[in-house]
């Protein structure tokens, strides 16, 4: 009870801090916004590599190298994809239609934090907060609360060394749902940025505030006939490999056109991929999952060896990735779901229709809106999965972790990545700082109103003063006398 107060109490007084160090930040000049956003980029990047020491040790999940590149990401990436946008004044002129377009700041942000990604999401939120003049207020997963302290601490001390007032960036360090709840619904906090699991983001859209919430992904990954395939799968086994599957973009399922099905799985195996029997499918289920189809967090972002070994058999020390050979989807098959560790689904089917049709129902049992990856060199069957899929990113020949976040395409840098409104968010966009702006337009006179608007009405005719008192107690007297019930 005494830490759900503290915890509430704290909320308070950092978003109050918050806020008024928003009022002062919300006048700043695009200069000395990006003078600020310089010095946080940079600070991200020499902090990258403890941070990702740091956040792999008290989590437990991932691998500390791929954490480096995760938080250079969300620093250095970020902040040259957003360093030319203007957020302050005017940000953009119609001559013709005469409207000026102003950028407006949200104010105080409340930004969730997953214990997956902590560290680089933090730098990530901190950079496109800041670049649309807004302060933001962290609430770190209980798991990372430690790392995730530290990253908003090294954003708000560059941050402070280069103009920006005390209090703008901030993270809460007794943690707990009453405190998180009070942060979101502070009278003062003006947006909710949530990244994280169902639960959070649900708990987000619940307050009536403003809100980004990004749900789970169950990325599929349809293999083409027409795909250069040794690419497909060392791109496939490397990106689900990476950082032990913590991203929600991470390939969740193959689907492999019959015809290139047995080349493509030798391909992967001589890149780490190991091919599991029946049995051993059969103990992932029961180890990956638990009773109630939850994820065992025991084995989230662990490596293909850890997670063999706690199913209880024995893999190459060479193997990267678990790959379960698979026929149903659904409630059925608990490994059709997202599995944030290093274990692959693997179907077969008969051309890209069927391809299109087994994506579908992946994406339908988890992960609507998010992202669908194919390996093809047939437009015509590219441009097939992108106009049917229920999603809101299509990777083309690229790995699905360092695509959809932006670091091998040309999509926005992003560690918030939206799944539209069939995926339960506003937007299928990737989350960057023009979506923490408001836009004012200012718009002149093009045309004259008509003419008939700007001469007098014919007004109907007024009832004189002694015609309306008598209406009046007609009235009065019948409602009195229970002869009018329209009142």
């Amino acid at each position: 009870m005494f830490k759900d107060l503290a915890s509430i109490q704290e909320a308070r007084e950092k978003v109050s801090l918050a806020y008024e160090a928003w009022k002062i930040w919300s006048h700043a000049t695009q200069a000395e916004v990006d003078r600020v956003c310089e010095a946080m980029a940079e600070a991200g990047v020499q902090s990258a590599e403890r941070l990702g020491k740091m956040a792999q040790e008290e989590t437990g999940f991932g691998i500390a190298e791929h954490k480096k590149l995760k938080n250079i990401v969300g620093s250095k990436l970020v902040w040259e994809s957003i360093r030319s946008q203007k957020t302050v004044g005017v940000i953009n002129h119609d001559a013709q239609r005469r409207v000026y377009e102003i950028a407006w700041p949200m104010g105080v942000i409340a930004g969730l934090v997953p214990s997956t990604n902590p560290t680089s999401t933090t730098f990530f939120k901190s950079l496109i907060a800041l670049k649309a003049r807004n302060a933001v207020i962290f609430s770190p997963h209980p798991s990372a609360a430690r790392c995730t302290n530290e990253a908003a601490y090294v954003m708000a001390q560059a941050a402070e060394r280069a103009g920006a007032p005390h209090g703008l960036i901030d993270c809460m360090q007794q943690v707990s749902l009453q405190g998180t709840q009070e942060l979101m619904t502070h009278k003062h906090t003006a947006l909710i940025l949530a990244t994280g699991g169902t639960p959070m983001v649900r708990a987000a859209h619940s307050t009536g505030k403003p809100a980004y919430g990004v749900g789970p992904g169950n990325v599929p990954v349809y293999v083409d006939r027409s795909a250069d395939l040794e690419k497909a799968a060392r791109y496939i086994v490397a990106s689900k490999s990476f950082d032990c599957s913590t991203i929600c973009a991470s390939e969740q399922s193959v689907i492999a056109d019959r015809p290139i099905a047995a080349q493509l799985a030798e391909l992967m195996h001589a890149q780490g991929a190991y091919f599991c029997s029946e049995n051993e499918t059969n103990a992932l289920r029961k180890s990956v999952f638990q009773p109630d189809g939850s994820m065992n967090v025991a084995l989230v972002g662990k490596p293909a060896r850890y997670v063999a070994t706690y199913a209880g058999f024995s893999i190459p020390d060479s193997a990267r990735v678990l790959v379960t050979p698979l026929i149903k989807i659904g409630r059925d098959e608990p490994l059709s779901h997202e599995k944030l560790t290093t274990v692959l689904g693997w179907y077969e089917v008969e051309g890209w229709e069927r391809g299109c049709e087994v994506s579908m129902a992946l994406i339908e049992t988890g992960g609507r809106g998010h992202t669908q990856i194919i390996y093809a060199q047939d437009e015509r069957v590219i441009l097939a999965f992108g106009l049917e899929k229920p999603v809101f990113r299509i990777l083309v020949n690229t790995m699905g972790t360092l695509g959809a976040t932006g670091l091998t395409t040309g999509l926005m840098p992003s560690f918030t990545l939206g799944s539209g409104g069939v995926g339960g968010a506003i937007t299928g966009d990737n989350i960057t700082a023009s979506h923490l702006i408001n836009i004012k337009r200012l718009a002149y006179e093009l045309k004259e109103p008509p003419s008939d608007v700007l001469a007098p009405a014919n007004l109907p005719d007024v009832p004189r003063t002694e015609e309306l008192e008598k209406s009046i107690l007609e009235v009065t007297r019948e409602i009195l006398e229970g002869k009018n019930n329209h009142f």
